[in-house]
């Protein structure tokens, strides 16, 4: 098979509703007899069952989205790899790194090893991180 051989999707023809019985869609142009759904315009909504109580409304709520919650960019030790010993980490640096993508607040988690002693400055740091950094001999400083 090569491009000479394909072919491209069949067009399907335009419908031509009201142009006489024999075309198959005269008369009432293939909308049957009276109804919502023969008016123009008319149909019913997604979701409506006919005046019976929808399903999204004999449902349930539960729970609620709090819109105070704090979404925090999560970035591991094992991430920190890239600097060098005795660098100072802002949340700036992490962003030029790109390590870090959208913006809010940044918190160190402690999944894998730090070697190097590093003065870390941002939002949070999760308690088994500090000890990590402190235990490598670098210091940590909440922003």
């Amino acid at each position: 098979m090569d491009l000479s051989n394909l072919k491209g999707p069949k067009k399907q023809k335009r419908k031509r509703v009201g142009r006489g019985e024999a075309s198959g869609l005269g008369k009432t142009s293939g909308k049957g007899h009276k109804g919502q759904k023969a008016r123009s315009g008319g149909g019913v909504s997604p979701g409506f069952e006919g005046g019976q109580m929808p399903l999204q409304r004999r449902l349930p709520k539960k729970g609620f989205t709090n819109i105070f919650k704090i979404h925090y960019n999560i970035v591991n030790l094992k991430d920190l790899v890239q600097f060098e010993s005795g660098a100072v980490i802002t949340p700036d640096s992490l962003r030029e790194k790109g390590i870090v993508k959208r913006s809010g607040p940044i918190k160190l988690l402690s999944q894998g090893d730090v070697s190097a002693a590093f003065t870390i400055m941002l939002d949070r740091t999760s308690t088994a991180a500090r000890k990590k950094i402190e235990a490598a001999g670098g210091k940590v400083e909440i922003a």
